[in-house]
Parts: C-alpha cells; structure tokens; sequence
C-alpha cells in the first residue's frame, strides 16, 4: 500500500546556517550591481536620443562682418535672413558672452576677452523638415551677408555612433550582469539542495512526496532570491533618487542622465530574481530525485 504524502510545512527546510546567509550576500551583491547597470543603460539610450536629436536640430552660422559695420550688426541681419527660411523655427545672434561660453570648454582658462571671435548666429531647425546648408548658404548669399552656415552633417553620422556605442556599451554591460546573477542563483540552488540531502532524505521516508520536496525548495530559494533582489534594487533606487532629483554636472551628468520615472525600470527585479530561483530549485530537486531513484 502506498503511504500517504506528508503535508510539509515552510519549516521543515533546514535553515542553511552561515551558507545561507553568505548566498543572500552574494546574490544581494550581484542585484545591486545589474539594477545600477540597467539604470545607466536607461540613462544612456535618453542621452543617446538626446545628442542625435540636437545634432539633426541645430545648426550653426559664422558670420564675417563688412568693413562698414560691426560685427553684431552683421550678426543680426544673418539671424533676420536665416529665420526666414522654411525648415527653420528660430534663428539667434548669439552675445560675445554666449560665444564664449561655447569656446571655453575647448579653450580652457585663457583669456578669451583679447581673441577676436567669430559672429555666431544659433540655429534650430524644423525636426520633421529641417532646413539644408544649402538653402541657408543660399539665404545669406541673397541678404548680403558674408558667412557659411555648418548644418553638422560633416560629423553628424559619427557622433551619432558614438551615442550608440556607449548605450549598446551599457547594455553589454547589463546582460553581462544578469547572466552572472542569473548564474549565481542556479549554483546556489545546486548548492542548497546538495548540502540539504539528508534532511530531504529524512522527509521522504517519513512520507513527503516530490511535489511537497519540490514545494520546499521553491518556497525558501525563491523567497531568499526575491530578498536579495529587493535589497539590490532598493539600493540602486535610493542611489537613481539621488542622480534624478540633484543630477550630476559635467560629463557622467550629460552620458547617464536620469529621471523619476526610470527608477520603474527597477520594480520587477526581485520578481525576475525569484522566478529565476523558482525555477532553479525546481531543476534542482528533480536531478536530486533522479539520482535517488538511480540509486535505490
């Protein structure tokens, strides 16, 4: 006569001990790790979308004053011809100061009050039909105006490549992240099932069935993973709270920009952990049933 299966409850799974705690470090440690990289993969691809934009939406003007009047002067009746052509929304004569500004970050700490710099006019063309460097050259040719207008086109396709190396850099980066989190949940499920034969011996003789073994391990090893997952993305929340609401300046500020609304990204981290576990427990305990059969 077959014995009855044994209701098991949540408490029969031995504890673990030091192991037990020293996995949930681990796993807590590589959550952390792929949640931060997939919050720098979202800021990437914003930045990425953003520089392409800019650079296909502006352009700018050099204008060279004539003799018989100032440079500003010029400036202005390039920005009234520019405006005027179709493809462009708003066309700017920038100040010397505004100049400047553009120039420091190539020229560093001179002294740029001594240089004679160029008479700039900012452009910001149409994003469904921008203006081409042709009709704007041909614009200022009609005005009067001595000056050439750079639509970017010349560097355009490569700086827009180099936008999308860092975000498929970053997503590299990510799966690289996940696949050794996803691993480290398959060795210590391995791991939890092997160090708890005895103890999982001692249950099916008392009359524990495989679905009740194969519900213990699911319980504990994806509860434990949905604890760490939750830990690392709590964390890497409270670090993209942190960049979203006082964003960094300068570089890493422009390459991985944040916003609220991508910390949502984090939300179903300590699910996709604990689905993995599940899973990985399951596998576990079916091997460790085969080679029980196999055996006896």
């Amino acid at each position: 006569m077959r014995r009855p299966a044994l209701l098991l409850g949540p408490d029969l799974w031995p504890d673990g001990g030091a192991t037990r705690r020293l996995g949930l470090v681990v796993l807590t440690v590589l959550s952390l790790l792929t949640a931060l990289t997939l919050l720098a993969h979202v800021g990437a691809s914003r930045a990425a979308g953003d520089w392409a934009s800019t650079v296909s939406h502006e352009a700018t003007a050099l204008i060279r004053p004539r003799a018989d009047e100032s440079g500003a002067t010029a400036a202005a009746r390039a920005a009234e011809a520019l405006a005027g052509v179709r493809g462009v929304r708003e066309a700017v004569a920038l100040e010397r100061e505004e100049a400047e500004a553009l120039l420091r970050p190539w020229l560093g700490e001179a002294d740029l009050a001594t240089l004679p710099l160029p008479q700039l006019v900012q452009l910001r063309l149409d994003p469904a039909e921008p203006a081409s460097a042709i009709s704007l050259n041909r614009a200022l040719a009609e005005a009067g105006v001595d000056g050439t207008v750079d639509d970017h086109s010349l560097w355009r396709e490569d700086f827009t490549a180099a936008a999308r190396g860092v975000r498929d850099l970053t997503l590299l980066g990510l799966l690289v992240a996940a696949l050794l989190t996803a691993t480290a949940i398959v060795l210590s499920a391995r791991q939890a099932v092997e160090s708890r034969s005895g103890a999982l011996h001692a249950l099916q003789l008392a009359g524990a069935d495989d679905a009740g073994l194969t519900f213990l391990a699911q319980w504990h090893l994806g509860r434990d993973a949905a604890l760490a997952g939750a830990v690392g993305a709590g964390l890497a929340l409270l670090a993209g709270l942190g960049l979203a609401l006082a964003p960094l300046t300068g570089t890493l500020g422009r390459v991985f920009p944040l916003i609220l609304t991508d910390l949502v990204w984090l939300a179903p981290w300590p699910l996709v952990t604990a689905v993995v576990a599940v899973v990985a427990a399951r596998l576990s305990i079916h091997l460790w049933l085969g080679r029980q059969r196999a055996g006896g």
